[in-house]
């Protein structure tokens, strides 16, 4: 998984009742655009994150938002 500041981490519910979170990334602290990334989600909350299995990365260019 790699990513870029300002792609976006979109994490999977992944119990019953369990919604998404996303959040932007905001800081990346792994080599070559790993993790573990500091993430900013919808709510404010920041905190850094080490994604599972059940995270994608969504880039800002895809989703056609202009990179920072």
């Amino acid at each position: 998984m790699k990513a870029r500041i300002g792609d976006r981490l979109h994490v999977h519910g992944t119990v019953v009742g369990q919604h998404d979170r996303v959040g932007e990334i905001i800081e990346i602290r792994g080599d070559g655009g790993g993790p573990p990334y500091v993430v900013r989600f919808e709510d404010g909350h920041q905190t850094l994150v080490y994604p599972g299995p059940d995270a994608v990365v969504e880039s800002r260019e895809a989703a056609g938002h202009p990179v920072r």
